[in-house]
């Protein structure tokens, strides 16, 4: 009860976002959940916008959902990183859900996350957790209490357990008021459009001049982010493949539980296609150099493209062959992608596998 009493009194505490503000970090939370779906392949920069919105109607007609905003009901039907919203519960270590999609993204935009948004609050979130508590003189426990999650809710201005989030594919645009000496060039460029996009909104002859005190219509435009778009985390970027239909396509055609590659490919990757560990690991799998040499000489004996359809390939493959040499122990396994199968023989799962293991299994289920 005390610790309800706490959230409701965090609630209270969210800072509204500005009225021109499109950045809203719950909805970055909403496409992960649809990048795990296999819908929302667009950066994931908490907009709400047109691909968002494409996402959403996507999943609720595949669905036979109500198609509109992303309710309790849609979110339900998402699964378990359909919820629940940031800044309804108390976060710690092996956590899962929306809310810590959402804390990843906001530690990512803060420079000090540079792992997959997967909603599994892991080592390495942890970790950045601790650093981002360190920067607001904060007790670095890696958990998201209370004064951590006032901290993050006034810094970033994150709107706390919204009822509903809506996704508008309806650019919102400005007016403006001719004075005497405009003309359309001029507007525009002072309003970062175009006289095309201008005289098309506002129904008008280029070749005319505009009449003095007539109220024109401003094309939205995007407003600039915070990160420059050549510096976005990898964990942010637009992916332009299907990572999940992929995940299932070679899983069924290698004879491997394609719930079992999606769980792994998540817990790596979060479904990243770009995404780089600091031991040389890459792609959707975060297979090493390595294991990728071994797979391609002696389990496939052939060359992988280097592409997410050859990453997916090479890992479903030396996934394979751990359930194959450990007789489809799927643990076995597990702990042999983890720490080697060398190893697992020799010692039997290390102390720090086991939870990966556990995790992966329980992923099963969730993604």
């Amino acid at each position: 009860m005390r610790r309800l009493a706490v959230i409701a009194a965090l609630v209270a505490l969210a800072v509204p976002p500005a009225a021109n503000a499109r950045i809203n970090p719950q909805i970055a939370g909403l496409q992960v959940a649809l990048r795990a779906h296999g819908l929302y392949l667009a950066e994931i920069d908490g907009i709400a916008g047109p691909k968002t919105a494409a996402a959403v109607h996507a999943f609720q007609r595949s669905r036979r959902l109500p198609v509109g905003v992303a309710g309790p009901a849609t979110r339900k039907a998402l699964g378990p990183l359909g919820g629940p919203l940031f800044g309804s519960r108390i976060l710690r270590r092996r956590d899962f859900g929306w809310d810590v999609a959402v804390l990843q993204f906001l530690l990512t935009r803060s420079g000090v996350y540079r792992g997959a948004l997967d909603g599994y609050l892991g080592k390495e979130t942890a970790a950045s957790l601790r650093r981002y508590q360190r920067t607001l003189h904060l007790t670095a426990d890696a958990i998201l209490g209370p004064r951590t999650l006032s901290a993050i809710v006034e810094r970033d201005h994150v709107p706390v357990r919204p009822r509903t989030l809506v996704v508008s594919t309806t650019a919102v645009s400005s007016l403006y008021t001719v004075r005497a000496g405009d003309n359309l060039t001029m507007i525009a460029q002072r309003h970062h459009t175009t006289i095309a996009a201008l005289a098309r909104a506002n129904k008008l002859d280029p070749a005319k001049p505009i009449i003095i005190g007539r109220r024109l219509r401003i094309p939205a435009v995007r407003v600039a982010r915070a990160v420059a778009v050549s510096a976005v985390s990898p964990a942010l970027r637009s992916q332009r493949v299907n990572v999940r239909a992929i995940l299932d396509r070679w899983s069924q055609r290698l004879g491997v539980d394609p719930a079992l590659t999606r769980a792994v490919a998540w817990m790596e990757s979060g479904y990243q296609t770009r995404i780089v560990s600091a031991a040389g690991a890459r792609g959707v799998m975060q297979t090493l150099p390595s294991t990728r040499d071994y797979v391609e000489a002696v389990l496939l004996r052939h060359r992988a493209p280097t592409t997410v359809d050859g990453d997916v390939e090479v890992g479903v493959a030396y996934l394979r062959h751990l359930l194959r040499v450990f007789h489809g122990d799927e643990r076995l396994a597990l702990a042999g992608w983890y720490q080697g199968e060398k190893a697992v023989r020799q010692h039997g799962l290390y102390k720090v596998t086991k939870p990966f293991v556990a995790d992966v299994l329980a992923l099963k289920s969730r993604v």
